[in-house]
């Protein structure tokens, strides 16, 4: 099928099913994870990531490609999670840049939308590294720039730019050892390809019949939702058809029947009864939304294919005069004074979050090992932190590059310290002085995140190689400072010799936070080895629940 221009529509189309495609495959791009640990999530966050842009996309309403895409660039921003995330966001902040004044787009249209994309994420990251989602995007443009100058067909050159994009996949471990070592490709560019492979079967219906997209009821919901919401930015005289009906249809079933069920003709028929039309099928049930002025109709002519096993009819005008109503009733409300100095902390567990807290942090925003927060949830923390300016702890560093999109967005005075782990957040927030300026605690607190060591202990959940050392899956780690010193059968065995090796004759202080599958027991057992080997060391045991990791250990 040839398609030499891209409507609203099919821009819709193609943000949808690269969405869906992308959360389908998430799991598989999480396990291309380097390091064999269970909070691998470069594809829960690249998904997370899109659905947020598609969703900006699918709620606009607007008729030009352009406008969309302004919509795509602000969703991906807000919802970017991860440094996969933030990274993929910049790619389609310039993709959709390049298009902001396009009514529809043309195949060299969409080429430079590509290249326009790989030029602000080279960019937007400080130390560009070969043989990740940067070198798989630059190659697929390239690709899909050289078929644009030889063709007017858009699907050839999305077809293009996923080969280009597939053969630079495939090299990622020549140009970044690491990949090579664990035998996995760049899980950041695999997510990149199912997004432009989402892209072709959008625009095209092109993809293999186990892989077609069909919406399944949860993303038709979503669908309807978002009809909705474009409803409501509407005017109660501007409503055209105003019964939203839903049906669903038991095929085959019921006295009625006497046609076949194609799904083609059954759409295109609707198609002239109502608008925001919206059909979900599959062998034994197809699921229908319509905005119609005619309910009966829609009901009847469903019940020549079979009987009707749901049906709901809502009058949109009513509940626009309600929405509106209500609307302008709601009281703003009313905020204290704010105070000076916020301190933010991202962190997961209730302990760790009353431990912060006893240090000094004024708010704690959940996240970190297991849920990334996004640039949004950032946002909203720094809001909600009710200061004239905020420090912001990450302690984890796949949190930097959303924490400093935030930061450049925020209407007050941010400070990132790059705390990579929960214990030198902790070591940080000794540091601050409320005395001082922002950028003097910002200095003071950055200096003092290399004065503790930080360890932890979690399971591994695939066999592996790395940096020489041979793990097995559902062995326990030892992880020092992001790197795997210790893989052993045993828990407290790992964690023992973990904790021996971050120890030296400067040390003073050994931290140990239990996590929600730790246990008190074992965690005295890990002090007593600590103490048998320097008496001289003062050892704290705190209940931190965090997922993932048993123990979270850190010296001082």
């Amino acid at each position: 099928m040839k398609v030499t221009e891209i409507t609203a529509a099919e821009f819709q189309a193609m943000m949808r099913v690269a969405a869906h495609r992308l959360t389908k495959n998430a799991e598989f791009v999480n396990s291309l994870n380097v390091f064999p640990v269970p909070d691998g999530d470069t594809g829960t966050n690249m998904s997370l990531t899109f659905q947020s842009g598609a969703k900006a996309v699918n709620e606009n309403n607007a008729q030009s490609v352009g406008e969309l895409s302004k919509s795509l660039a602000k969703g991906l921003l807000m919802g970017a999670r991860g440094n996969s995330g933030v990274i993929s966001s910049q790619i389609f902040r310039g993709f959709s840049k390049s298009m902001a004044e396009k009514e529809t787009l043309d195949a060299q249209d969409l080429a430079d939308a590509f290249t326009n994309g790989v030029q602000t994420a080279y960019k937007a990251v400080m130390k560009p590294v070969e043989g990740t989602i940067l070198t798989v995007a630059r190659e697929g443009a390239k690709a899909g720039a050289k078929v644009a100058g030889q063709t007017d067909d858009i699907g050839a050159v999305i077809e293009a730019v996923i080969e280009g994009s597939k053969k630079a996949l495939l090299k990622t471990p020549e140009l970044l050892p690491v990949l090579k070592e664990v035998g996995v490709v760049d899980s950041g560019g695999q997510g990149l390809v199912f997004i432009y492979e989402g892209f072709l079967e959008g625009l095209t219906g092109q993809a293999p019949a186990k892989d077609l997209y069909t919406p399944d009821e949860a993303e038709m919901d979503e669908m309807v939702n978002a009809n909705h919401h474009q409803t409501a930015q509407m005017g109660t005289e501007d409503i055209e058809n105003g019964y939203c009906t839903e049906i669903m249809v038991a095929l085959g079933d019921g006295t009625t029947v006497d046609r076949e069920f194609d799904y083609d003709e059954f759409r295109n028929h609707l198609n002239g009864v109502g608008d925001s039309l919206l059909v979900v099928a599959d062998e034994e049930v197809v699921k229908v939304h319509v905005h119609t002025e005619h309910p009966g109709t829609v009901m009847a002519y469903g019940q020549h294919f079979g009987s009707l096993v749901k049906i709901k009819v809502d009058n949109m005008r009513l509940q626009h005069d309600t929405i509106v109503e209500n609307d302008q009733q709601a009281a703003a409300p009313v905020q204290a004074e704010p105070v000076e100095n916020g301190i933010i902390a991202i962190a997961a567990g209730d302990g760790i979050a009353e431990l912060f807290k006893s240090l000094g942090a004024t708010y704690i925003l959940s996240g970190g090992q297991t849920m990334n927060p996004s640039t949004q949830d950032i946002l909203d923390a720094i809001k909600a932190a009710n200061a004239k300016q905020v420090i912001l702890l990450p302690n984890n560093k796949n949190i930097f590059l959303a924490a400093e999109q935030a930061a450049e967005v925020a209407d007050i005075p941010v400070a990132i310290v790059q705390s990579r782990t929960i214990a030198q957040g902790m070591t940080a927030l000794l540091s601050f002085d409320p005395s001082a300026e922002l950028a003097a605690n910002q200095e003071a607190m950055t200096e003092a995140l290399d004065t503790v060591i930080s360890g932890q202990v979690t399971q591994s959940i695939r066999d592996t190689t790395l940096d020489g050392l041979e793990i097995k899956k559902d062995d326990y780690m030892g992880i020092i400072d992001g790197k795997i010193k210790v893989s052993t059968a045993e828990r407290l065995t790992a964690a023992i010799e973990m904790v021996q090796t971050m120890l030296d004759e400067d040390s003073e202080i050994v931290t140990i936070i239990i996590g929600e599958d730790g246990d008190a027991t074992e965690a005295e057992q890990i002090s007593d080895a600590i103490m048998a080997q320097d008496p001289e060391l003062e050892v704290e045991v705190h209940e931190g629940n965090q997922p993932v990791y048993p123990y979270l250990i850190s010296v001082e």
